[in-house]
């Protein structure tokens, strides 16, 4: 961390994978997080972001302390709000929950979550399509990582699915290719058409900046971003001649940020962040997903790090690599 520092990255420059079964929750609270405040001071600006699971809800404390600490963003893998599709795929501790008031309740705490959704189990009917996206717009989850079930090797799945002779080949490690290596229960045509309408539902402008307002109206941040550089002043115009000028949401771009200037003036900074990202992820959407051939290809390159490229350019700041993320099915 003190090698990336004095290269001045102060943007988000952790990623844990599921940072409270890794460690033992006293230690994590009593050593990590006090040992990161402190490294903290004299530095200021230095942000990080971790994959969590939904009860981080259920600990007031540890939101706090993760926030004094630097975190602004929480990766939390939801996979389905269908209650038998959860005990299938192991994830218990989601299951009798109010998940969407434990989303809204991280969000309280000042912390954004970032949510992860797999269709494709056998247990999904044709509504879990629509299910996943009322959840998704109800919550108020911005960042939507949606992906169809895949059978990582090592893990209980593939060989079920062998003896049922239902796996397809090799496993896509791209998140965005809307790819599967298995036969689902339901057919293959029904599933993809199912994931496509949910991307094209929760990134189209219209849903997407509806989700944003439902997200800031229970978003509060324990800190906000102050711009007092060029590059944000720059990320601005070029995100008003991008988004508002020439792209096609240019209405939902200035109805939103006209609501958060009379609502939010203090999150107009994010706002703009997350106008860009939206505009990205919409186009992303349309060449990876739709097959658009009417966007460049330079949006084919770097699988791993795509949500960034467009936004890293409009912002000037440092690309952020990201992990893909596949079910394991256990």
């Amino acid at each position: 961390m003190v090698s990336v520092h004095n290269l001045n990255w102060n943007d988000k420059i952790l990623s844990w994978y599921n940072i409270i079964p890794q460690y033992p929750l006293i230690s994590f609270k009593s050593e990590l997080l006090p040992a990161l405040i402190e490294w903290q001071r004299g530095k200021g600006q230095t942000t990080f972001n971790c994959q969590v699971s939904i009860n981080l809800a259920d600990d007031e404390q540890l939101m706090r302390m993760m926030i004094d600490t630097g975190f602004d963003i929480v990766f939390i893998g939801i996979e389905t709000p269908n209650e038998d599709t959860l005990i299938e795929c192991g994830k218990k501790h989601n299951k009798n929950r109010n998940l969407i008031e434990d989303v809204k309740r991280i969000h309280r705490a000042g912390l954004q979550v970032e949510g992860g959704f797999i269709v494709g189990f056998d247990n999904d009917m044709h509504s879990v399509f629509q299910q996943q996206i009322d959840f998704i717009q109800k919550s108020g989850i911005v960042m939507a990582v949606v992906g169809m079930l895949q059978a990582l090797p090592g893990t209980k799945l593939p060989k079920r699915l062998r003896q049922e002779n239902r796996v397809l080949g090799q496993i896509s490690w791209n998140s965005i290719d809307g790819g599967t290596n298995i036969i689902p229960a339901m057919s293959l045509d029904v599933l993809r058409e199912g994931y496509k309408n949910i991307l094209h539902h929760i990134y189209s402008p219209k849903h997407y900046y509806h989700r944003l307002k439902t997200f800031f109206r229970e978003y509060n941040p324990q800190k906000t971003e102050t711009p007092q550089n060029f590059g944000y002043i720059l990320a601005l115009f070029r995100s008003i001649y991008h988004v508002g000028i020439i792209g096609k949401e240019r209405f939902h771009y200035w109805n939103f940020l006209l609501w958060t200037c009379l609502n939010y003036p203090k999150l107009f900074p994010l706002a703009i962040r997350l106008a860009i990202y939206g505009h990205h992820f919409h186009k992303v959407c349309e060449l990876h997903i739709f097959k658009n051939s009417s966007l460049p290809t330079k949006y084919l390159k770097n699988n791993s790090g795509i949500i960034h490229d467009y936004t890293d350019r409009l912002f000037e700041r440092p690309q952020v690599v990201t992990q893909n993320r596949i079910q394991n099915g256990d």
